[in-house]
């Protein structure tokens, strides 16, 4: 059985808000049989396949990890469309969304050539989960800054949304990243030092710097303002 199919089926139960034994019962095998199966402990049959791809209303396909379309359809490579192709690629109004889709973009295509180079499928599907949430988190924030937009355009409950559920999606990728790369050997991952990433990365490279030295400085900003706070709240009491 492919090993995304437990992840998936899993977070397909989390999505609707139903609990283990409530989707056991539906499905119609034991709450410890589905326990197995979405921690990837036993492998079920054909028939139990069926019965979950109709219960969540998913493809066979997506549901064992082969598309990431809900209703089994598949995109190739050369079907996507790349904007970063595009000469002259710039947003009408705004020159600062601009600089920062293109520092991402580039950064991305750095990240995602290392993953290919070190050849793990299981990475790959973690990084692309994890940044893909995060472009989902951003769009719905945007999406419904309108309150006129109709909240039925996202399967996930705004509920489940505003609680953060996605947010534990995130921390999933990133501990299934972490996971992949620990069964990865030193001799598969590419050199990463500064000279080999400009060296492979010439016009892409910088725009990864700039993030992490970006990054770095805000996160270590926000972490020296709560730690002032707290100071100065031991302080007054």
């Amino acid at each position: 059985m492919n090993p995304d199919f437990s992840r998936t089926l899993s977070l397909l139960r989390q999505e609707r808000g139903i609990s283990q034994r409530a989707a056991a019962q539906e499905l119609g095998i034991s709450q410890a049989l589905l326990s197995h199966y979405e921690n990837g402990i036993r492998e079920p049959g054909l028939n139990f396949v069926v019965r979950a791809c109709d219960y969540y209303a998913v493809s066979a396909d997506f549901l064992l990890g082969r598309t990431l379309s809900r209703n089994g359809t598949t995109i190739s490579t050369e079907e996507l469309y790349d904007a970063s192709l595009e000469k002259d690629n710039i947003l009408r109004g705004s020159v600062l969304a601009t600089l920062s889709k293109k520092l991402l973009v580039n950064s991305i295509g750095v990240i995602f050539d290392l993953l290919s180079k070190i050849g793990s499928r299981e990475a790959v599907i973690a990084a692309s989960d994890f940044l893909g949430t995060a472009v989902y988190k951003v769009f719905r924030r945007i999406y419904q800054a309108n309150p006129d937009n109709n909240t039925d355009f996202f399967s996930l409950s705004n509920s489940h949304f505003t609680v953060g559920l996605p947010t534990a999606d995130m921390m999933y990728s990133e501990a299934a990243l972490q996971d992949a790369l620990d069964q990865c050997r030193k001799e598969d991952l590419p050199p990463m030092t500064h000279d080999a990433l400009t060296q492979n990365y010439p016009g892409t490279y910088q725009s990864l710097l700039q993030i992490i030295h970006t990054t770095g400085e805000r996160v270590n900003g926000v972490t020296h303002r709560v730690s002032g706070e707290f100071a100065a709240r031991r302080r007054e009491s």
